[in-house]
């Protein structure tokens, strides 16, 4: 009995031994983890990605974006011209400078046909308030990711609305500031990087 016992444990160590060597000249050779780690570096990451950016009681240039989905991601969101430099008309592009990287989105579309609507302000005259809203593609701008999203392309469909009470008197003869007032662009796309 003793006997068998000792031969059944000497088996076990000489196949895990055997287990182990094999591990150690699979490893020393480097073949295998190499083309593996680089299969996985030429994945795509590609889906749906939801966007939105808001700013509270600004017509500025700087804004705040979260990015869910395939992107998961938050940050400020800069208006800027295409040499980088801050553009507070909003006629370009917007920067979205997330925590793993940035990209920018072309937004002159989106504007151009919220502009459209805003020209009929106040929309409730007897309350001197707003309610807004345009919907256009905002296309990633190629070549403009940087970080966890270099490389990234794609385009987001966004509506871009606007909540707000004007001061009064208001009309349109009489271009009054706002007293509250909310901004958001929000939509979603399939993107790849």
């Amino acid at each position: 009995m003793r006997t068998t016992r000792l031969t059944s444990m000497l088996a076990i160590a000489a196949f895990a031994g055997a287990l182990v060597a094999g591990g150690c000249a699979s490893a020393a050779t480097g073949a295998p983890a190499a083309a593996t780690a680089s299969a996985r570096a030429a994945a795509v990451t590609s889906g749906t990605a939801n966007i939105m950016i808001y700013g509270v009681n600004t017509d500025g240039a700087y804004l705040h974006a979260i990015v869910s989905g395939v992107i998961g991601d938050y940050g400020p969101a800069v208006s800027i011209y295409p040499n980088g430099t801050v553009d507070p008309g909003h006629t370009s592009e917007m920067v979205l400078r997330l925590i793993r990287g940035s990209f920018r989105i072309r937004i002159a579309a989106l504007i151009k046909a919220f502009g459209k609507v805003t020209s009929h302000e106040p929309i409730y005259p007897k309350t001197c308030s707003d309610l807004m809203s345009a919907t256009a593609a905002t296309p990633i701008v190629a070549g403009s990711g940087t970080g966890a999203y270099r490389g990234i392309r794609g385009s987001f469909s966004v509506t871009l609305t606007g909540n707000e009470v004007e001061a009064r008197p208001c009309g349109p003869d009489r271009p009054s500031a706002f007293r509250s007032q909310l901004l958001t662009a929000a939509g979603s796309g399939t993107v790849s990087f």
